[in-house]
Parts: structure tokens; sequence; C-alpha cells
């Protein structure tokens, strides 16, 4: 509009200096009185003023041109049409403004999903022919609870032997991993398909297994045993799992402590033994002298207590007693055999 305005005041002036200079060129050289009108203006000064009066009117004439609507004078609009996704701004018609998405964004056609996130399912070896398949069903991640008097039952047994190995096999001591994770073993129920009884779990948040060569087992083998953590227990659920066409391996059974041989050398160095927990029941099974699991404890709890007072009391269990060999504690047959 300004640009009109504009162009409308130069036009105007342009004018006006044309009949002004049109004017001079027909003036005599010899200066006359000039006429006058009957009001007592002169010619000239009546001509310059309907010559102002015109350009008035053609100024007024472009400005009203440029206020009325563009729709209204029947001219397509020359500016393009707004894009998808803007709105016009207030006050200013015809003017697109881009909206911010009030959203996330995410392909219309991909479904969200609702409610928890199922984890996926475990690839677990396939056993041999006519073996009993470990097929965990796929299931949610979802931390458990544990019952606070098993949970507090648990940790005072573990206490006593931590107290015990602190004084008497500190090598030992040392070997005792930290605690672990309940979203770990909750990952770990889902993968498996299985839930670790109460009692394993509060062991596993106070003590997530133990390293090394000389690592503590709640166990008395003659060649040592190491508690397994949270993903060695996993992973060996799986790899014998693999091999239950073999040794009649259940799918409930959880691997929590291994001889020594299993965890420093991996399996493939030896045939390891494997004590279980049972998750339809609790009880513990570990291999018997005809090679064979059976029952051997009533729950998890049971063995820490009895690991627990053996240390303290020095008694035997299981036909073996704790010594202490360089601050490395072992497990030695009362009645070892004789040459």
């Amino acid at each position: 509009m300004l640009k009109l305005v504009r162009l409308a005041l130069t036009a105007a002036v342009l004018t006006a200096i044309a009949i002004r200079l049109r004017r001079r060129a027909r003036l005599p050289e010899r200066r006359t009185e000039p006429s006058r009108t009957p009001l007592g203006g002169s010619v000239s000064s009546a001509r310059m003023g309907w010559v102002w009066a015109g350009i008035a009117a053609l100024v007024a004439l472009v400005l009203t041109l440029a206020l009325i609507p563009r729709e209204t004078l029947g001219v397509a609009s020359a500016s393009p049409a707004p894009l998808a996704g803007a709105t016009a701004a207030r006050g200013t018609p015809g003017v697109a403004v881009p909206t911010e998405p009030s959203g996330p964004l995410r392909p219309a056609t991909t479904p969200q999903a609702t409610g928890p996130v199922a984890t996926p399912p475990a690839v677990t070896p396939v056993p041999q022919e006519g073996g009993s398949a470990c097929a965990p069903v796929s299931r949610p991640v979802a931390v458990r609870p544990i019952d606070p008097a098993v949970r507090r039952a648990v940790n005072r047994q573990w206490r006593r032997v931590e107290r015990w190995l602190r004084a008497n096999a500190p090598r030992t001591y040392r070997t005792l991993a930290g605690p672990g994770r309940a979203r770990t073993i909750a990952v770990a129920e889902a993968q498996m398909g299985v839930d670790f009884p109460d009692d394993l779990r509060a062991s596993l948040l106070r003590h997530n297994g133990s390293r090394g060569r000389w690592a503590f087992g709640l166990g008395f083998w003659a060649d040592g045993s190491a508690n397994l953590g949270i993903r060695q227990i996993r992973d060996s659920w799986r790899l014998l799992c693999g091999r239950s066409s073999a040794g009649g391996w259940e799918g409930t059974w959880i691997p929590f402590l291994a001889t020594t041989g299993s965890v420093t050398t991996g399996p493939a160095a030896s045939a390891p033994s494997y004590a279980v927990a049972d998750a339809t029941g609790g009880g513990l099974l570990w291999e018997g002298a005809d090679g064979g699991m059976a029952p051997r404890m009533p729950s998890y709890y049971a063995l820490v207590r009895a690991v627990a007072d053996a240390l303290e009391q020095g008694t035997p269990l299981d036909g073996r007693r704790p010594v202490v060999v360089r601050g490395v504690l072992r497990w030695q047959a009362e009645n070892p055999p004789r040459d």
C-alpha cells in the first residue's frame, strides 16, 4: 500500500511540473497583465487550483483502491496458500505461522503400546531328542516384594558367616561379591519363566555370588564350590536346560551353587556339579553318591544357617568339617581315606 501511495504522489508531482512548464512555454516574451476572474483572482491561479484539485482527487482514488480488500475487486491472491500444519496469525489474514506439534512425533501408522513392556523370551539351547524342553513363557519384568521376616532371617545368618570369615578366613571373605539388584533378579526370572524363592532372592540382594579361585560357597564339596551371581544363575540354567536329555533336568530347578572349577575355568573344562533350589517347593537338591540329584535341605535359609552353625561351632556338616589353610576356608572330610 505504501508503494502505491508513493507512486500516486510521484505522478501528481510530475503532472504538476509538466503543466507548469507547458504554461510557461505558451507565454509571450512581453509580460502582459494577467486577466482577472470575476472573483478577483487571476486566470493562471484558477488553472493551478484546478490542477491541484485533480491531483488531490487522484491521490484519494489511489488510497481508496489500496484500502479496498482484494477479494472485493475480484483479484486472485498472489500469496501462496498456507502450508499444512500452519495457522493464520491473529489480525493478519493470509499469513501462515507454523505451529509446534502438540506431542512427540510418532508414525501415524504405528500403534503405541500400552501397559507394561514384556521382556522378550530368552533364547535357550535346544535339548537333545527325547529330553524335556525348558521353554519359559514370555512375561513382563516385575520386581516382586520379599517377605520382610524372611529377609531379616537370611541377613542374620549371613552376618554370622561374614563375622567368622572376616576373623578366620580373610582371603575367602574377600571373595564375597557386593549386593545384587532387585531389578536384575526380576529380569532373570522373566527370562527363565521361574520365580526365585524369597530366601534365595534375599541372599542375592546381600551378596551377588562370590568370585575368584578361593571363592566362598555354601557347599562342602572336596574340590570347593562358589555361590553363583544372578547372571551366572540364568546362564547355568540355560546350559543345563540344553543338557536336559542327559540328566533329567527340570526347568523349575534354579542353580545357585557350582563347583569352583566351573566358575574359574568355564564349564568346558570339567563336568561341574550344581546345587539347585526347586522353585515349586523351595527345597534344595544336589548330586548324591549315585550321581543323581537328591533332596538335601528343606530351604535355602536352612542351608545358610547350617553353614553358619558349622563355622562357629567347628562341627561337621554332611561329613566335612571347616578348616582354614593360609586364610582360605576348606571343607575337610572327618575321616579322610588312608593310603
